[in-house]
């Protein structure tokens, strides 16, 4: 019952991004015997009863007897050998959470530990002591102390103090710039506890954050992201998150407004996005290397937080997921900022509190599991773009570079096909691994939107592969001067709109680093190399689209921009052959461009029997020749075959 319980609190409370930041936060359930706490490196919100590290009490109780060294460092890794050794047998492959000798110290036998903004704003304000003793009678409050054994030690004196005093079991504890903990005996009366104290905590505030998103000066963005992630990573493996809202219009309009969170408010802050953020005012390339430079020289670690003057926040990481987290702390700082404004203003924590921290052992691991990031894969760090990517080719080649470490935005008019792609790339890959954006080829708003959201949701970009496209067949009199403007639209004109729009983000990057390269690849086809009967648009534009990348390639070359076009056969499976009503075996079949053809299925086998190897093309194919094209460093301006052998370069 109770292991269950401490689960479902858990799950509770961790699902709720108002209580838990980035995936912290600690539980544990206790009997007589034995602590269940949270293992390091588990999610609250996803929690499983296995993940809990079974510890033994009285091993733990014995720590309490023992005499460690007056020497920080060395008394801390006394104190968490002793700890280790506290964990029952099979559990030696589980690390307890950083406060185990806190949740012991509680009589009830739930625990939950969590850094609500709102509490925050009262632990981390100035007045934050006397507006807990209003409104809370029986809490105990913890100034700000060294974590770890020695503030274990303090909370120790301060609950026997309270108990002895009150003959009542402590059962809310506040940690000066580190959150709350909440000790209950059932799960109906932690939830009523929580409830409680969250709601007094409501009605004292004065005003909540503005979160409202503000409109961006998308163009200082774009020439903005791409240098500041080259600047953390040469190589491109980072990311960069930017983001504007009303709180962060304000923070950004002068150096005195931002001053606030010149200083970490809690070991979150520190932990996930360093201990320094920084405020630039110039913004152009030379500024940011110069500005960049000196911060590096002086702090000895590039920030991970860059606020720039009138423009946003820009949070910076070794991957879209770290970025995304090192966002969702800062914001959460930005809450606690204000809500402490009701508590008599801020309070920081102390330039040796943040050193400690900086350095301390515990937390150096806690941000290693938080932050790491797997088994390293070719494509790693890789933004990519994939047009007509909801399905069909365009689903293979985006699945296949995500599964390779890129990251993919899904650029489609196909919404619900574009979303459910990347929700599955999403689930296969984890957070941030790919993004749906509406996008039309044909217009040119609606790619640079798309370029836009790619810049400000990931920071640069350096693949982009065209592969929108459409076909209709049809002899010279039947095909309407529409229908062939319609395929020369997306087939041709859009290659050139695209390509137009993603150069400068690639131009910028090389910039940068000039030893930096990025790729362009159209998805063209077999029909762009030789002419195909009754279906001279969809081949006419092709062709044109190899002349294009012939001609991009000469020109990019110099920016160390590499274009490429991949030339696939027939995608026979596929929705476009295939459709029974639209598809090209059925237009096919109605043109009489096979001749002596009475079926699909002779359609279909006459096609068969055109290759060499004897079947279609398959969309893992065409990724695996993308795949190539971006491995590579030494090709330019090919149109490479993959049809089997039915087309063969000369």
């Amino acid at each position: 019952m109770g292991i269950e319980a401490i689960e479902r609190i858990s799950h509770k409370y961790g699902a709720d991004s108002s209580f838990v930041l980035a995936g912290g936060g600690n539980t544990s359930f206790k009997d007589e015997s034995y602590l269940y706490v949270k293992g390091s490196g588990t999610s609250l919100a996803t929690i499983t009863k296995e993940a809990f590290v079974k510890m033994s009490r009285e091993s733990l109780a014995k720590i309490w007897d023992k005499t460690y060294s007056s020497e920080q460092e060395k008394r801390e890794a006394e104190v968490l050998l002793d700890m280790m050794a506290s964990r029952c047998m099979g559990e030696e492959n589980k690390r307890p959470s950083v406060e185990t000798l806190l949740h012991n110290l509680f009589a009830q036998p739930y625990v939950l530990h969590v850094h609500p903004a709102i509490v925050n704003g009262l632990t981390c304000s100035a007045e934050g002591k006397g507006a807990m003793e209003r409104m809370f009678a029986d809490a105990i409050w913890i100034e700000e102390t060294e974590p770890g054994y020695v503030l274990a030690k303090k909370c120790r004196e301060r609950i026997y103090e309270y108990e002895g005093r009150t003959g009542k079991n402590a059962n809310l504890l506040f940690l000066q710039n580190h959150g709350i903990f909440f000790a209950a005996s059932s799960e109906e009366e932690m939830e009523l506890l929580v409830s409680s104290v969250m709601e007094k905590l409501d009605k004292a505030i004065d005003k909540h954050p503005d979160f409202t998103v503000s409109e961006p000066n998308y163009e200082l963005v774009n020439k903005i992201s791409p240098v500041l992630r080259l600047l953390y990573d040469a190589s491109g493996k980072a990311s960069v998150r930017f983001t504007l809202n009303k709180e962060v219009e304000e923070l950004c309009v002068s150096r005195e407004a931002f001053s606030p969170l010149e200083r970490s408010m809690t070991p979150d802050h520190i932990v996930y996005c360093k201990s320094v953020p920084v405020f630039i005012e110039d913004y152009s390339v030379e500024g940011l290397k110069a500005q960049l430079g000196e911060f590096k020289e002086k702090n000895k670690f590039l920030p991970k937080i860059v606020f720039v003057k009138n423009v946003g926040m820009f949070a910076i990481g070794k991957s879209p997921k770290d970025a995304a987290t090192a966002t969702d702390v800062w914001l959460d700082a930005i809450k606690i900022l204000i809500y402490s404004r009701s508590f008599g203003g801020v309070r920081q924590m102390a330039p040796e509190m943040v050193d400690f921290i900086a350095n301390w052992e515990v937390e150096s691991y806690r941000s290693k599991v938080a932050l790491s990031l797997g088994i390293q894969k070719k494509f790693e760090g890789k933004i990519s773009v994939v047009t007509g990517g909801a399905k069909g080719f365009g689903k293979e080649i985006a699945s296949h570079l995500a599964n390779e470490g890129a990251t993919v935005v899904i650029a489609d008019k196909d919404i619900i096909n574009g979303e459910k792609t990347a929700k599955e790339i999403v689930a296969a890959n984890g957070r941030c691994a790919a993004m749906f954006v509406y996008t039309d080829v044909t217009d040119e708003k609606s790619v640079q939107d798309m370029i836009n959201m790619t810049v400000c949701q990931y920071g640069g970009l350096d693949v982009f592969v065209n592969n929108a496209g459409i076909i209709k067949a049809g002899s010279i009199e039947e095909t309407s001067k529409y229908d062939f403007e319609k395929i020369l639209n997306v087939n041709y004109i859009a290659y050139f709109i695209c390509v137009q729009k993603a150069v400068p983000i690639m131009k910028l990057q090389r910039n940068v680093n000039p030893q930096y390269m990025s790729d362009i690849i159209e998805i063209n086809s077999k029909s762009g190399l030789m002419g195909s009967v009754k279906n001279f648009a969809y081949s006419g534009s092709k062709f044109g689209g190899v002349g294009l990348t012939q001609s991009f390639a000469l020109e990019l070359a110099p920016y160390g921009i590499k274009v490429n076009a991949i030339c696939p056969g027939n995608f026979l499976d596929g929705d476009l052959w295939a459709d029974p009503e639209n598809g090209l075996f059925v237009q096919f079949l109605k043109t009489g461009k096979v001749p002596g053809a009475k079926t699909v299925e002779d359609v279909r086998r006459a096609y068969e029997k055109k290759v060499p190897l004897g079947r279609g093309c398959e969309a893992r194919d065409v990724a695996l020749a993308v795949s190539y094209a971006i491995e590579q460093r030494y090709e330019t301006g090919q149109a490479i075959p993959v049809t089997g052998g039915q087309i063969m370069l000369k």
